[in-house]
């Protein structure tokens, strides 16, 4: 058991253990904002969906660092960030357009698999340690989903 907590404690290659919890639990935490906020409006993808599509697309991040560290021999490492973001983003695109179905006409829970994609960008702004941008985009949606939605009904357009 000790060793697992001496694994816990040291440093990978290019985070430090203690640095990707803290981006792991942001994750978390700023995912479970925006979750909450679906679940309470009963949506298909709440609280956990969101956690889970943002502490995934975090580790994705943390991962690539570390790997990006490792030597492969000579020219063989070839690290483009932008990789890593449009797969995150297409896995996260994926899951949002299951969400998303039409029932008599109308188009359903688009709102819901946008926050859903907006959470895994969230989560790549956490494993990048751009935890303050991640905090500012979530209050800003928080804003969107809740105030806005205040202000469609009362314009009558909700």
């Amino acid at each position: 058991m000790e060793f697992l907590l001496d694994d816990l404690t040291s440093t990978f290659s290019e985070v430090p253990a203690g640095v990707a919890f803290l981006r792991i639990v942001s994750a978390v935490v700023l995912a479970a904002v925006i979750g909450l906020e679906r679940e309470r409006r009963k949506k298909p993808a709440g609280l956990r969906t969101h956690i889970l599509v943002s502490v995934a697309a975090c580790l994705f991040v943390i991962l690539g660092q570390e790997i990006a560290a490792l030597d492969f021999g000579g020219d063989a490492k070839r690290v483009d960030p932008l990789r890593m973001i449009e797969a995150v983003t297409a896995g996260v695109a994926f899951l949002a357009a299951g969400l998303i179905f039409t029932s008599n006409g109308e188009v359903r829970n688009v709102t819901t698999g946008t926050s859903l994609w907006l959470a895994g960008a969230v989560g790549l702004g956490c494993g990048a340690g751009q935890i303050a941008l991640a905090a500012m985009a979530t209050g800003v949606v928080m804003f969107v989903l809740m105030l806005l939605r205040q202000l469609e009904k009362l314009m009558g357009t909700h």
